[in-house]
């Protein structure tokens, strides 16, 4: 087990600050250059963590202004939790001392659309893959679909909000790697994990908090 080299939230300031830069047109891009190639070739210690949706607008080096050795990153389609993520994400914390976990949602996300077409009446045809990627999404939607609507199982597209959506999938997300991961759950309680959801806005390039588990000090957004 390797100790983390900052506080949870030394380590969200750190993380959230790089990300206010790229918002405001003031990226530093830091720990791009040869020297910082050379110093890693051996070792890394990112002291974050991210999981996020596989989406080609997400760049995560980019949009939170860091670099080479600062970030450990696992993506997918809609940031569903698999076997091999709750492994990475505990490799991370236990291998590597990340101090942070961030879970990184977005808006406009085709992963949830396509949830959501999946829940109605008639959905479109997709691979057998994607159905089963997609379908740890679906009780998110059906989430929503239900508050309002008892009539019909089947959900009619037009009358949901996809980004509500995608943050009730996003808290689904967060609790998930708590459930499945003892070793994550543990590093929680013992105060030196940190756990973020974020979902990013495309316009603005923003990522917005709007669940945290662990000792951090983060003024949340409604999620509703």
């Amino acid at each position: 087990m390797t100790a983390p080299r900052v506080s949870p939230q030394q380590a969200w300031e750190t993380f959230i600050a790089g990300n206010e830069r790229f918002v405001n047109g003031a990226s530093r891009h830091p720990n791009q250059d040869v020297e910082r190639r050379s110093e890693l070739v051996n070792s890394q210690t990112p002291d974050v963590a991210l999981f996020g949706c596989a989406d080609s607008r997400l760049a995560a080096e980019i949009i939170f202004d860091c670099g080479l050795g600062d970030l450990f990153i696992a993506r997918n389609m809609g940031h569903v939790v698999a076997e091999s993520i709750t492994a990475s994400m505990e490799y991370a914390v236990t291998a590597l001392g990340s101090a942070l976990i961030v879970v990184l949602a977005h808006d406009s996300c085709g992963a949830v659309a396509a949830a959501i077409d999946q829940s109605g009446r008639e959905p479109a045809t997709v691979t057998e893959a994607v159905g089963n990627t997609l379908a740890p999404i679906r009780p998110s939607v059906q989430q929503l679909w239900h508050r309002e609507q008892r009539d019909s199982p089947y959900v009619e597209p037009g009358q949901l909000d996809p980004n509500l959506v995608g943050r009730i999938h996003l808290a689904s997300t967060v609790n998930e790697l708590i459930r499945n991961s003892p070793a994550i759950s543990a590093a929680v309680d013992r105060g030196e994990l940190g756990i973020v959801g974020c979902q990013y806005r495309l316009t603005e390039g923003r990522a917005v908090p709007y669940i945290a588990v662990g000792h951090l000090d983060i003024e949340l957004t409604d999620p509703a």
